[in-house]
């Protein structure tokens, strides 16, 4: 779990918005995000640009627990519903299996009320 720490300490991207790693297992992140002005759209929604960033963040770091490092091969996201500024978004990422160097995570983003945000499925791949 010490790759996906120092990943995460190397990072820019995540930490100048704010993402957290609030939990790490083998396989498992959960990372957390407070959703800013900067960040709101026209519609005066979170720009789903940054939905997926944080979970692309949790699943990145969920995959990286095991040693080697690890990218991701493939992603897709459904919206479900709303986030605005001031709301903290909470990822939590779940491998749903392994296989050679590849894996398939599960990651479900949360309002603080618990309505889900999005759901995302990453694809991930070792590197030699």
């Amino acid at each position: 779990m010490e790759s996906a720490r120092r990943m995460m300490d190397a990072d820019t991207a995540s930490a100048a918005l704010g993402i957290e790693l609030a939990d790490l297992a083998e396989g498992r992140a959960v990372c957390r995000m407070t959703v800013t002005g900067p960040m709101v759209n026209g519609h005066g929604l979170c720009h789903g640009g940054y939905v997926f960033l944080l979970a692309d963040t949790a699943f990145a770091c969920a995959c990286n627990t095991y040693g080697p490092v690890t990218v991701a091969a493939g992603a897709e996201i459904a919206f479900v519903s709303p986030a605005r500024a001031g709301d903290v978004l909470v990822a939590e990422a779940a491998e749903r299996t392994r296989y050679g160097r590849s894996g398939i995570y599960d990651v479900t983003v949360r309002r603080p009320d618990g309505q889900v945000v999005a759901e995302f499925r990453g694809r991930s791949r070792e590197l030699k």
